[in-house]
């Protein structure tokens, strides 16, 4: 089992920034990948960004390219969702998952999950 815990959620204004994190615990060596989903109101869940554990490749959705950064680190097991120019429709509760493959973009697929952490972003 792998257990994940995130932190760093909040309100902040439109154009500002905020760090997520997510620290791993338990059997991680068995995960691929980990990676960031979110959920607005009313809105299905969706891929945000992920990352290899090994080469450290990362991959984004198109909304969030050039201003989210997701990165690792190994020593920590935790991951960072770096969030800036931050924007009202960023709004969502985030999730960190753990693949044992990597899963893609395909949310279903993941292994593992924390308990999300709320961002909301004002206009």
């Amino acid at each position: 089992q792998v257990q994940l815990v995130e932190s760093g959620g909040g309100l902040v204004q439109a154009g500002g920034s905020l760090r997520l994190s997510c620290a791993a615990s338990g059997r991680t060596f068995s995960t691929e990948t980990m990676g960031w989903f979110r959920q607005g109101p009313g809105k299905e869940r969706e891929f945000a960004a992920r990352i290899r554990w090994d080469y450290g490749r990362t991959y984004y959705a198109d909304s969030v390219k050039g201003r989210f950064t997701i990165s690792r680190d190994n020593t920590k097991n935790t991951v960072y969702l770096q969030m800036n120019s931050l924007k009202p429709e960023d709004t969502a509760v985030y999730y960190c998952a753990a693949g044992t493959r990597d899963w893609g973009t395909f949310w279903p697929a993941y292994d593992y999950w924390g308990q999300g952490t709320q961002v909301t972003v004002s206009s």
